[in-house]
């Protein structure tokens, strides 16, 4: 029988959760290697070998034919109504948003090295922004992809837009790695990021992350330029702040019941 651990659950199965937080953290498609996997998690090699041999049974785990790692299809479907369900449960701070704004309020989520978006609550105004749910950008010309990437170490983001390059959506477009991480820095510093016009011309974007969410999450408001002054940005600011700080503490609450 598996031998229980802290908070009465079952080690195997908090072992196999911990392998498939270490294949979701890897970079780039090129997968994890057991050894690397036994150097992450600290377990030993056999363990991981049968923990890894089931998962990649189940069709949770694939394995490449260069023999590493990745997560497997089979967790397409739940990562998909997990999102849906996470949407749902941020919705009423969405449309909180919307209310005092009067602008389109998103939730998105970094995956891998894009943003997914996975709901969003419209604005009222006639002229708006809308972005399809399920929708993936690029993290360094978009308002939620910048203060995603502000979460993480600096040596991370920079590997990040190494792998992805810093191509131009607008002659706007932060397209110099160097610029971006001072860019970083100041998101950093003032709590917000800022897309000005950076992915789409004529619209600007404010976005905060949301603190200790298990997975990379943010805010944010978006609205064409002439609505979404800088005297708004800052009014908008710490709106989106609250709101994160109301929707970590949910998460923290949901996952300590």
């Amino acid at each position: 029988m598996p031998e229980p651990v802290r908070g009465g659950g079952v080690q195997s199965l908090d072992r196999a959760f911990a392998l498939l937080e270490h294949l979701a953290d890897a970079p780039g498609p090129d997968g994890v290697a057991l050894s690397e996997l036994a150097a992450r998690s600290g377990l030993p090699l056999p363990t991981i070998h049968r923990l890894v041999r089931t998962l990649v049974a189940s069709g949770h785990v694939r394995q490449l034919p260069s023999r590493r790692y990745a997560l497997g299809p089979r967790l397409i479907r739940l990562g998909e109504a997990a999102s849906r369900m996470l949407g749902e449960w941020a919705r009423p701070q969405l449309t909180a948003l919307v209310e005092a704004t009067g602008e389109s309020a998103n939730l998105a989520m970094l995956d891998g090295d894009a943003v997914v978006y996975v709901a969003q609550v419209p604005s009222r105004h006639a002229m708006r922004m809308f972005t399809e749910v399920g929708r993936r950008v690029p993290a360094h010309c978009t308002g939620v992809g910048k203060a995603l990437l502000a979460t993480l170490p600096p040596a991370e983001a920079r590997a990040l837009i190494t792998r992805t390059g810093l191509p131009a959506a607008t002659p706007h477009t932060i397209t110099d790695p160097d610029a971006l991480m001072r860019e970083l820095d100041r998101i950093r510093a003032r709590g917000y990021a800022v897309d000005d016009a950076e992915q789409e011309l004529g619209v600007r974007c404010v976005a905060v992350a949301i603190p200790g969410a298990p997975s990379a999450t943010a805010i944010s408001v978006s609205g064409p330029a002439a609505r979404v002054t800088w005297e708004a940005v800052e009014n908008f600011a710490p709106r989106l702040r609250a709101a994160a700080e109301a929707l970590a503490g949910q998460l923290s609450a949901a996952q300590s019941g």
